[in-house]
């Protein structure tokens, strides 16, 4: 699939090898400028033998990487591996230097390009074939997505603009998903803010469902479905948290969290690639926007899963709507949201609270209030 790009005029990279062979690209609003040795905490290369077996009741593949069992879990501060690294005996992840975003292959991967062809096994097993990046939203460890300026926000949404471009180019990847996992609440293992990036080798069944229901939307009714759910939002008022233009943030009408808040250009495009430069720039300010309310909202940190949904990379998949899913695991002041029977068990969830109240509520709430918590 050829993708065209309209690269952020600010956006410069550069790119580098770690010393076990690893790859990372560092990127700034400003030309980047390393002054240190690029460092991993290791000299070794990673020996990773991911594999996959087929779930023949579900239809989807389980990945399966034994070598992640000693990966780092919630470091002392002094130990962070995502901070650059200040003590040359004591490696980190990355170089003291300028730059705002650093992106790595993952040490401990669930999947990787040369996984070798293993053993005869159950289930079709196979190579876990794709590519697992660590994409660190800044160098400080306190701060959050939500902390970024609304230009490094922006900066952010063409960082995963080019890597996805990049796991394209490489011919072997089919869907790329960029997410972050924030809370120890979620399993969490290293505070320092930061997201992934899972790039298979095939479409999941996530967004092979998606594709599916919206191309079958387009041929029966001759246009997108994300218009027809824009303008419609707009005409309701009542689930839209934010509207900024070319951008929104709503509550969908079919939440299955309690606050779960999509952001969403209101042009219909498949791909983070295929924005304009204002309208990325209006996206970074409403994501921005939606991540601070969330935080105001019960006055503390708000736990989530943020996942970036972009069309299969073997398309051209027009009909798919770019989007950005949050799902807050508070349902309420320190009342988590579990996946218990219904929704592991069948795979349809419980909500306890309407989506229009619920956008009611993040309306009401001032960005101003997720500030400083």
């Amino acid at each position: 699939m050829t993708i065209h790009t309209e690269t952020p005029a600010a956006l410069h990279a550069q790119d580098f090898t770690k010393p076990d062979g690893r790859g990372m690209t560092l990127y700034g609003l400003e030309p980047v400028t390393v002054t240190s040795e690029i460092p991993s905490p290791s000299p070794d290369p990673v020996d990773a033998r991911p594999l996959m077996r087929w779930h023949p009741l579900r239809g989807e593949w389980v990945m399966y990487a034994a070598h992640r069992m000693g990966r780092t879990f919630l470091p002392p501060p002094e130990y962070n591996p995502l901070a650059p690294t200040s003590d040359p005996a004591h490696p980190t992840e990355l170089p003291q230097g300028r730059y705002d975003i650093a992106v790595f292959d993952n040490r401990f991967p669930s999947l990787t390009l040369n996984a070798p062809t293993p053993p005869d096994g159950p289930a079709g097993t196979r190579a876990g074939v794709g590519k697992c990046e660590v994409v660190v939203f800044s160098q400080s460890a306190q701060g959050r997505l939500s902390d970024l300026t609304d230009a490094q926000v922006d900066l952010l949404l063409g960082v995963w603009a080019d890597r996805t471009t990049r796991l394209a180019g490489t011919g072997q990847i089919h869907s790329v998903l960029a997410f972050e996992n924030r809370g120890v609440e979620v399993g969490v293992t290293l505070h320092h803010p930061h997201g992934q990036i899972y790039a298979y080798d095939h479409v999941p069944p996530v967004q092979a469902r998606m594709t599916a229901q919206m191309e079958a939307y387009h041929a029966q009714n001759g246009r997108p479905w994300l218009s027809d759910f824009v303008e419609g939002e707009r005409e309701s008022g009542e689930r839209i948290v934010h509207d900024d233009g070319e951008s929104l943030s709503v509550v969908p009408p079919f939440a299955r969290y309690t606050f779960e808040t999509w952001v969403m250009p209101t042009r219909p495009v498949s791909l983070l690639s295929e924005l304009g430069a204002s309208e990325r720039a209006s996206l970074a300010r409403t994501l921005k926007d939606a991540l601070l309310r969330l935080d105001g909202l019960f006055g503390v940190r708000m736990p989530y899963l943020l996942t970036v949904h972009q069309a299969p990379l073997d398309g051209p998949h027009p009909a798919f709507p770019l989007h950005i899913e949050i799902y807050p695991y508070l349902r309420a002041p320190g009342r988590m949201k579990y996946l218990a029977g219904t929704e592991q068990g069948a795979g349809e969830f419980a909500n306890d609270k309407f989506p229009e109240a619920a956008a009611a509520e993040l309306r009401a709430v001032s960005p101003t209030a997720g500030e400083n918590l």
